[in-house]
């Protein structure tokens, strides 16, 4: 398996099943002690970058929200070296000013899902309890937005999203609530990314693609699949020009608060490490062996 410190994964949401862009070298079918990845990761270069695509619903999009193995996923982006992750979401909007069709870069997370454990990669014998109070990286954010000005695209340069299980949309009493709460877009998928990319000290962070107003908005009240199938494939087109602007501004050099955030999380003395448990988080603990 060919391993790259400093490569850039990519995990394509909702209508994004490739990246076209992406001198493809090789895929990998990889195996993880969580479990199957969604995909094979497709590597490549891009801008002359090593670059990781994982198909988040598999390609043909074949795995609900509340299937996703995100441990898998992630552990097997981090055992090929990837350093930064770029997560393409699409959500519902909350507010009357994120319209279908805008991009917008969320700044804070809330996890209304009920899966939390499978939401870190910790236990069995080691105890971890890493920093999640700005879950996505500042300057990770920071390069999007600007990669957003530089194309001329329609965005939002903050937003919290609210994460619910899926994978029937909300009702209108929850899409109200949600508003009540402040939240500003929904999606299905970004809370265990984010949680888990933190404890394998990646570098964070989230296009969420706008597709509909949820069902809280009085002129679109029923979310109807037919109704964003073209927001998506439209999504998906700008998120490609998107990317191809923003992996040129990305550091080689990982030295980000987030690729140590592990530094002083893990609770459990290293000589109580079970070794069964080392050798499940290999490629995350790696740095501490």
């Amino acid at each position: 398996m060919h391993t790259s410190s400093g490569s850039i994964g990519i995990i394509g949401g909702s209508g994004l099943y490739n990246f076209e862009a992406l001198e493809i070298i090789q895929t990998l079918d990889v195996k993880t002690p969580f479990g199957k990845p969604s995909a094979p990761l497709v590597g490549g270069v891009l801008a002359g970058r090593q670059v990781w695509f994982l198909a988040r619903h598999g390609k043909g999009h074949t795995i609900l929200p509340t299937e996703l193995n995100h441990r898998a996923n992630i552990w097997a982006l981090k055992s090929v070296g990837v350093e930064w992750i770029i997560s393409i979401t699409a959500v519902g909007s909350l507010r009357d000013d994120y319209a279908p069709r805008d991009i917008v870069i969320p700044h804070q997370l809330i996890d209304h899902t009920s899966r939390r454990r499978d939401s870190t990669f910790f236990g069995d014998g080691i105890v971890a309890h890493p920093s999640l109070a700005h879950p996505y990286a500042k300057d990770l954010r920071a390069i999007i937005i600007q990669a957003c000005k530089e194309t001329h695209t329609k965005h939002h340069a903050q937003g919290i999203y609210i994460n619910m299980d899926g994978p029937a949309f909300s009702t209108q009493a929850e899409s109200q609530l949600y508003r009540q709460w402040g939240c500003d877009i929904i999606g299905m998928t970004n809370a265990a990314e984010a949680k888990l990319a933190r404890e394998a000290e990646i570098a964070f962070a989230t296009i969420s693609m706008v597709t509909d107003y949820d069902c809280w908005h009085p002129e679109h009240d029923n979310v109807e699949v037919e109704m964003i199938i073209g927001h998506l494939m439209a999504n998906a087109a700008k998120s490609q020009e998107l990317i191809k602007a923003i992996i040129p501004m990305i550091p080689n050099k990982a030295n980000l608060p987030e690729h140590k955030s592990l530094e002083f999380a893990i609770i459990t003395a290293k000589e109580l490490w079970p070794e069964t448990t080392i050798k499940k988080l290999e490629p995350i603990l790696r740095r501490f062996l």
